[in-house]
């Protein structure tokens, strides 16, 4: 077993729609980024990067190169698990944090879990996602920033198609 840890932060700019756990939220601000800024899967990409020990996202995904420009976080968080599951990795579980003064996001934490596993392939019960506000204090109490930061468990894999590393 390997465990990863993934953290993010972006700017939050105004405007909407936000774009954060692979889905769009109406909402009167968005985050500012050289790709779509989607902290939550910046953060689980992270993590999934780091516990197969293959670098980070800034590694992978440079913000000096204009592919990546507008890129679709899902794109990257794929490609990510993608590379695990060539290292002979697949993913155990997920546990995930957003942290966020606003919008107010517990009534979609479920929709942003489905949507994570649904781009990772793995049943929506191996993925939690959580929110919790800044409570008025630093850049994301004042809404400001806004950061997720993702833990994630890999298991060897029994496919014989993947080797170890």
């Amino acid at each position: 077993m390997r465990i990863g840890i993934g953290h993010d932060t972006h700017r939050l700019a105004q405007d909407g729609p936000l774009r954060l756990g692979g889905i769009d939220h109406a909402a009167d601000c968005h985050l500012v980024g050289v790709s779509d800024a989607d902290v939550l899967l910046h953060a689980v990409t992270d993590a999934l990067l780091g516990a197969a020990a293959l670098g980070d996202i800034g590694d992978w995904f440079p913000d000096s190169d204009p592919q990546n420009r507008g890129r679709d976080s899902a794109e990257m968080l794929q490609m990510a698990h993608q590379a695990c599951r060539q290292a002979g990795y697949e993913i155990g579980n997920l546990d995930c944090i957003i942290f966020a003064e606003r919008p107010k996001l517990g009534a979609k934490k479920r929709q942003m879990a489905e949507r994570i596993a649904s781009i990772l392939c793995m049943p929506p019960n191996k993925v939690n996602v959580k929110a919790k506000t800044g409570e008025g204090l630093g850049a994301v109490g004042r809404g400001q920033a806004m950061m997720a930061e993702c833990i994630v468990l890999l298991n060897e894999s029994n496919d014989s198609k993947y080797p170890k590393s």
